[in-house]
């Protein structure tokens, strides 16, 4: 049970001993102490698997105490005790690293499934699974894209996932969700785009037998079947106004009221979404509620556009075919150089979507055990049109040395150069091949 021990820093000592019982009650032990100082004295000397702090310290202030666990002991989750509406420090905690937050006065029930999801971290973090979805590709951005999404999983704050369309938002969404305390639980993900307004409402928060003609039956929303788990909220930026504020309410209040009822219900969900619209520009065109977008948009994750990084698209290609062929259990087919060479001189305005199509479709179309340029059947005129048209008015007389001074300039990186000149990958590959400099 060590193993499990909670540290509790509180001035005030009615709190302290209220969670030290609580604590005591789950059969897990706890240290508490009284400041800043005393904390960070027993943070050296012992592991802790969760810290409970309080905002206001006599020394200092729990965000401190946040900051400072995350520089020496970042595997620890730390929960913050706030002032009733004291939403805005909530969310600083949230941005500088906390696992979650309780209000004053603390709701017990509240307490418990918070102790509970954080001490799920340290046995998440001992165990791995074969089904977790995982990110495929070497690149920079994706190595990155990868820790952050670990990085998240391992905190409640609610998540926005900005990209275009395609790029694999709601994977994103699910593997924060499977990497984190509520794995067990579902991951609901509802498309905001796709419910008519005037049903909005009762699909959220449910509804009472009686509440409107054809409820003949009572009926959880959205929220309900996410209970424990994740609501993946995408394209949240088309719910209408009205919607936007009961949505607030429903995160600020962590209850909902289904259609008809006279009681609201408490809902334990953690909230991530995504839009591939410009939200910030929905917000300054008043299309979006600032307070909303404050609250939904704790932490932003910007998932890459696949033609932002084309090194990836063989081994993508590869767990794509593997995938589909896993699907059709067959063996799936390889890709031929010439049809890795378009597809990695291709825009992909589509993303990683409409790479999967397309390669469903070749993989249909090809035969024998290998797909060529031909099964890709890929818009090529336009595409090779436009990701020509930066560059071709250069070409006139300096070709080779704009190109040259490009790969001078980025250190010779191929990806930065071709970004630089206005082009994709392959089309710069393609020139270089041209002009013997490859």
């Amino acid at each position: 049970m060590s193993e499990r021990q909670v540290l509790v820093v509180d001035d005030e000592p009615d709190i302290r001993e209220l969670l030290e019982i609580t604590l005591a009650r789950m059969d897990i032990p706890s240290i508490a102490v009284e400041n800043l100082e005393q904390a960070r004295r027993v943070l050296e000397q012992r592991p802790f698997a969760l810290c409970l702090t309080d905002m206001r310290l006599p020394d200092g202030n729990g965000i401190d105490l946040v900051r400072f666990i995350q520089k020496h002991c970042p595997g620890l989750p730390v929960a913050m005790i706030t002032a009733h509406g004291n939403v805005e420090l909530a969310v600083e905690a949230l941005k500088a690293g906390a696992f979650d937050f309780v209000s004053k006065p603390v709701d017990l029930a509240v307490l418990r499934r918070l102790v509970q999801s954080a001490l799920k971290l340290g046995a998440m973090s001992e165990e791995t699974s074969d089904t977790v979805d995982t990110v495929v590709g070497e690149s920079p951005l994706m190595v990155s894209l990868g820790a952050k999404v670990s990085k998240l999983a391992r905190s409640q704050a609610p998540v926005y996932i900005s990209g275009e369309s395609g790029t694999g938002k709601e994977l994103a969404a699910r593997m924060i969700h499977q990497h984190g305390p509520r794995a067990e639980a579902a991951f609901v993900p509802v498309n905001c785009g796709a419910i008519p307004e005037e049903l909005m409402e009762s699909e959220f928060f449910g509804h009472r037998k009686g509440s409107f003609t054809g409820a003949v039956d009572d009926k959880p929303g959205l929220f309900q079947a996410a209970e424990g788990g994740t609501l993946f909220l995408d394209e949240v930026a088309d719910l209408p106004l009205h919607m936007q504020v009961k949505l607030l309410r429903a995160i600020q209040e962590k209850s909902v009221r289904p259609v008809g009822a006279q009681q609201e219900v408490e809902v334990d969900v953690r909230l991530l979404s995504a839009t591939h619209k410009d939200l910030a520009a929905l917000v300054q065109a008043g299309r979006f509620r600032q307070d909303l977008y404050y609250r939904v948009n704790v932490i932003e994750l910007h998932v890459p556009a696949l033609r932002e990084r084309v090194e990836d698209i063989s081994a993508l290609a590869g767990y794509i075919l593997e995938r589909l062929g896993r699907r059709a259990g067959v063996e799936p087919p390889e890709i031929n150089t010439e049809a890795m060479r378009q597809l990695e001189g291709y825009a992909f305005p589509g993303n990683v979507r409409e790479l999967e199509n397309i390669l469903e479709r070749a993989m249909t179309l090809c035969e024998g055990s290998c797909i060529e340029a031909g099964d890709l059947d890929l818009p090529m005129v336009s595409g090779e049109v436009e990701s020509a048209e930066p560059l071709d008015s250069l070409l006139v007389s300096t070709e080779r040395e704009t190109i040259l001074r490009a790969l001078e300039e980025t250190r010779w990186n191929k990806t930065a150069a071709a970004r630089k000149l206005g082009i994709s990958f392959g089309a710069l590959r393609y020139r270089l091949q041209k002009l013997g400099l490859e």
